[in-house]
């Protein structure tokens, strides 16, 4: 069997596609049912959660290195477009809208914190929808936050800046 480089090294943040970014903190080699296995161990620091992935693992489950720039600028520019709003059941825009949030990709989770942004003026969310807002909100910043090494709170302002910045002219003529 031909040894593989490592994608990651110890130190690096990378992006789980369920959980968000995680840094990884170790390399280790473990016996598990008779079969030696490296694996990853990542730490999120947000979940106080460890999680061991298995270095041959790391393709199919869609973990990866932070966002390029230019994905950044992307899922930032989508931030200031319109709101796309559907008009399906809750339930089904729900379960689009956790897919989105878990498939990792950091422009799917910005299309949701725009969709679901509500100005301080604007009608109030459900339950529901300001706990997947949050959730994806959250998730942006927290890749941000460690593109441009800073705080998850610092991000989330940067964020939510942009949306009161553009998204009033989007429901003012609505």
């Amino acid at each position: 069997m031909a040894v593989k480089a490592l994608a990651f090294d110890v130190g690096d943040y990378v992006v789980y596609p369920k959980h968000g970014v995680g840094r990884v903190v170790e390399l280790q080699d473990e016996e598990i049912a008779g079969m030696k296995l490296q694996l990853y161990v990542l730490r999120f620091e947000k979940e106080r959660m460890t999680l061991r992935v298995p270095v041959n693992k790391v393709e199919s489950i869609g973990m990866r290195k932070l966002s390029s720039d230019k994905t950044l600028r992307e899922a930032l520019d989508t931030l200031k477009g319109k709101p796309k709003v559907k008009r399906t059941m809750w339930s089904r825009r729900a379960q689009e809208y956790e897919a989105k949030i878990n498939s990792g990709d950091l422009v799917s989770i910005a299309e949701v914190t725009r969709d679901l942004f509500r100005a301080d003026d604007q009608p109030e969310q459900s339950y529901s929808e300001r706990q997947i807002f949050e959730a994806a909100s959250s998730r942006l910043a927290r890749e941000l936050a460690a593109m441009e090494k800073t705080d998850e709170p610092a991000a989330l302002k940067k964020i939510l800046a942009i949306l009161n910045e553009y998204a009033p002219k989007y429901y003012e003529t609505a």
